[in-house]
């Protein structure tokens, strides 16, 4: 029974990384905004999934809008700092972000946030969605998001949407397959992950994990044995000595029956606990083999079971049939160049690998990383604002994985910053239509994408440069001019009017705490550096990967002799083995050896 009806100008349903995002940018721009989610913890796949060690949009010059903001958050509240694990940059405890998103919603008085709610019913007029109703309440909205983890309302308002593969003769995306196969049958979307948190105890003894049924050790046979445990457990190191156990290799990605997400709740329910007693396997399995040093995290996550995410990690949704479609091909480089092309309405940008999780099934994919700062990153391309908007329904926009991409893209366009981008462009665009009066669809897509590229608290990037940081004084200039010049968008993602001397270092507030390193420079191959350090005590002889995230130093890098003496600034990572540095300056070989 409804008790109770709100109108609203937005309404976004789902809390995670795109909804939250999305809310709080509608309501920062001055409406009145209702924000819905199923869980006690904001932010999705960056907090309640807890994958706290997020990929892609990591170089200086993509940190932008609230993936920035974000970061630098972080990096104020995460004791220690983001310098733990080896398969992100930044990793957290899930925690911390979550008191992030709070606090940012809880300091918009025209933002109201209800949680513990799953949407029940759309309501619509004709092919206009109107309203949603949840158990106890109702809500009527001039534009309604969808930013839940598997596209909801898409299927409770009938909204054509696209659920797993397309074949090659769709797109013409040469890493589709011909025809429908078992892989294809047997995993129609990427698997999800339930994410378990794990502690190292030290010399005290964990307590002990109980297998959950239809516990199978072979699952796991050889998790490790490519990295050695300890690498194993770097992958995901957080701070307090604990882990994030997200492991694709006989891990924790559990995809059998992965369809029965979509067809009831019931088949939905058994899938869940499926997942989950499959990576309480996998700690009890990860114990078992390593000792009970290692046990199950005591205050990871709220709840019963604290060391067990909220909800799994859900690489792949429902994805909307919009006015575009993001293929394979808009996310690859351009021939000759190390960028995608872009698209005209260009609203997001990522920039990671095309990665797609079959459990023990290999599946190549066309390659789109690139070696730039001393390690691989992902061709940066474009998400179109068409891709937001329905094909066919009105009053409705897509701010999470459930956008129109086919696919094979999703597996680049699933990524946190990305979907932060979305949400945040999907606020700001819900927001302008009330402004306006107008649909979604009628939206004027050039104020849309100047509105993000000049918003007063977190502009964002909506052209990919790979030497203009956000805080260089030639940053708005550049993006509004590729904007409204997009035929010379350079194809090297470099903005060719600005030399080495033009850019400003400024002060990254993400980089700070820096260390002074002084060592030989080794070139081990093409964008593959090491700095073998003579100087420091505590590093003598010590070799590290030097890597980077600012273009300058980049370019400094590319261009120094192997043997050289230099002089680093910048923070260590003993997980990955890198040096993150900032500042780098040649030194001469008598100042080392006074």
């Amino acid at each position: 029974m409804v008790n109770h009806t709100y109108k609203v100008d937005v309404l976004v349903v789902g809390g995670g990384v795109g909804g939250t995002t999305a809310a709080i940018q509608a309501a920062r721009r001055g409406v009145k905004t209702l924000l819905v989610s199923e869980f006690t913890w904001l932010g999705g796949m960056l907090t309640s999934a807890g994958v706290s060690a997020p990929d892609g949009n990591e170089l200086a010059a993509f940190q932008t809008g609230f993936w920035g903001a974000y970061l630098q958050e972080l990096l104020k509240r995460q004791p220690g700092g983001l310098d733990n694990s080896w398969v992100s940059f930044f990793s957290y405890e899930p925690r911390i972000g979550a008191e992030i998103f709070a606090d940012w919603v809880g300091s918009l008085a025209n933002l109201q946030w209800i949680s513990g709610q799953v949407p029940l019913e759309v309501i619509s007029q004709e092919n206009r969605v109107t309203g949603v109703r949840f158990a106890d309440f109702e809500v009527e909205a001039e534009i309604i998001l969808d930013g839940t983890e598997l596209g909801d309302l898409l299927a409770l308002g009938d909204v054509p949407y696209r659920w797993g593969w397309e074949l090659q003769g769709e797109w013409g995306e040469k890493s589709a397959p011909t025809d429908f196969n078992f892989l294809t049958e047997r995993y129609p979307v990427q698997a999800p992950t339930w994410v378990v948190m794990m502690q190292d105890f030290g010399a005290a003894m964990a307590p002990e994990i109980t297998p959950a049924p239809n516990y199978n050790p072979s699952l796991f046979s050889g998790a490790w044995d490519d990295y050695g445990a300890e690498k194993f457990l770097d992958y995901g190191r957080l701070p307090g000595n604990r882990f994030m156990i997200n492991w694709p290799l006989h891990g924790n990605d559990y995809g059998e029956g992965v369809g029965r997400l979509i067809h009831s709740e019931a088949e939905k329910s058994a899938f869940l606990q499926e997942s989950y007693w499959h990576s309480q396997n996998f700690a009890y399995f990860i114990q078992n083999q390593l000792g009970r040093r290692y046990g199950l995290a005591e205050d990871g996550f709220p709840g019963k079971y604290p060391a067990f995410a909220l909800h799994p990690y859900y690489r792949e949704s429902r994805r909307v049939i919009g006015l575009t479609t993001i293929r394979e091909q808009d996310i690859l480089p351009q021939e000759g160049g190390q960028v995608a092309a872009l698209y005209p309405d260009a609203i997001a940008i990522g920039n990671y690998a095309n990665d797609h999780h079959y459990p023990d099934i290999p599946f190549p994919l066309q390659p789109k990383s690139i070696r730039w700062g001393g390690r691989w990153t992902g061709t940066p391309f474009t998400i179109p604002y068409r891709s937001l908007v329905p094909a066919t329904t009105d009053g409705l926009l897509v701010c999470e994985k459930n956008i129109s991409v086919s696919h094979i893209a999703n597996g680049a366009t699933r990524l946190q910053p990305v979907v932060m981008g979305i949400g945040q462009a999907a606020g700001m665009a819900a927001a302008m239509c009330i402004e306006k009066n107008c649909q979604p669809r009628d939206l004027p897509v050039q104020d849309l994408q100047i509105a993000l590229i000049q918003d007063r608290l977190c502009p964002m990037a909506i052209i990919p440069l790979f030497n203009l940081h956000p805080q260089d004084a030639n940053w708005l200039h550049w993006q509004l001019h590729y904007l409204d010049n997009q035929p010379d968008y350079p194809p090297n993602g470099y903005c060719p009017h600005l030399s080495q001397s033009q850019y400003s270092y400024g002060q990254n507030p993400i980089i700070m705490g820096q260390n002074r390193f002084t060592g030989i420079f080794q070139r081990l191959a093409h964008q593959d550096y090491r700095l073998v350090s003579i100087l420091e005590n505590s590093t003598q002889n010590q070799s590290w990967q030097l890597v980077t995230w600012r273009s300058p130093i980049n370019e400094f890098l590319e261009n120094l002799c192997h043997g050289q003496f230099i002089t680093v600034y910048g923070r260590p990572n003993h997980a990955g083995g890198w040096l993150l540095i900032e500042q780098v300056e040649e030194t001469p070989q008598s100042e080392n050896l006074s």
